[in-house]
């Protein structure tokens, strides 16, 4: 039996990239997909994938940087798959870059909209019925940024700081529940996200180590093997295996069996 038979599953962000592979490694495991994005184009074309090798997928566009559009989706998708089991906040925007006296303070925030608001805005739709079901698990796509200090990316770094503390916050409220919720970093891939990053002037002007990583990467464009990477540990975390190390945060290399052994010996 496929471990999320029987699950509906809501991914952001999910019409590339990580939240693309994410979606489809769902939807292998038994999963009902909703993909989400502004680009229905993109989201259609990964649904009709997901379809055609005998998957169940839909997508709704959503802008979530908008909070009737966030409403408006995951009605949508309760409406048509039904109530939400997994949901897994993965859109976010690199920029803006430069010093916190440069950047314009409108474009910012708005980053704080996508990396901080939308994801408790998410939660605040689904937790409810998952609460009231006992049963689900929530995931947040940050990044290595959350735990770094990296001069001209302070919206980046503020935002992903900021989903850490939300998902320790929302497992310490969830305690006496079966509902989890984790943060991650998705790894290091040749993404949209990492494209417009090097294209972005200010980027190229802050960040010329990173960009030089990002134009000489190994990997051609969604063949990077962390893109497959991301999604298992995805999939490893809304199993309930993991359930116990709910509130945490994980980068790829870090032992999740361990991590639960020690609990386990801590007692």
């Amino acid at each position: 039996m496929c471990i999320l038979e029987g699950q509906v599953a809501l991914i952001t962000g999910a019409g590339r990239g990580f939240g693309q592979a994410i979606a489809q490694r769902f939807a292998e495991e038994g999963a009902a997909v909703a993909l989400l994005s502004r680009s229905l184009p993109q989201l259609d074309a990964v649904a009709q994938a997901i379809r055609t090798r005998g998957g169940r997928a839909i997508g709704v566009r959503c802008d979530v940087a908008d909070p009737a559009s966030i409403e408006h989706a995951v009605s949508k998708v309760e409406e048509v798959l039904g109530p939400v089991d997994l949901l897994v906040n993965n859109a976010g925007v690199p920029g803006p870059f430069g010093p916190i006296w440069g950047v314009d303070p409108v474009d910012w925030w708005r980053a704080q909209a996508i990396h901080i608001r939308a994801p408790m805005l998410f939660m605040h739709h689904v937790l409810p019925g998952m609460v009231a079901r006992d049963r689900g698990r929530v995931i947040c796509v940050s990044a290595i940024a959350s735990r770094i200090v990296a001069p001209h990316l302070s919206a980046y770094c503020t935002g992903k700081i900021a989903q850490n503390r939300l998902v320790a916050e929302a497992a310490a409220e969830l305690a006496e529940t079966k509902v989890a919720v984790f943060a991650i970093d998705p790894g290091f891939a040749a993404t949209q996200l990492a494209r417009d990053t090097a294209a972005d002037p200010d980027a190229r002007k802050y960040f010329k180590p990173l960009i030089e990583r990002i134009e000489n990467h190994p990997h051609e464009y969604g063949t990077d093997p962390d893109l497959a990477r991301c999604a298992q540990r995805c999939v490893d975390l809304a199993s309930g295996r993991y359930d116990a190390l709910s509130g945490g945060y994980f980068e790829l290399a870090d032992d999740l069996d361990a991590q639960l052994a020690e609990l386990a010996a801590d007692g």
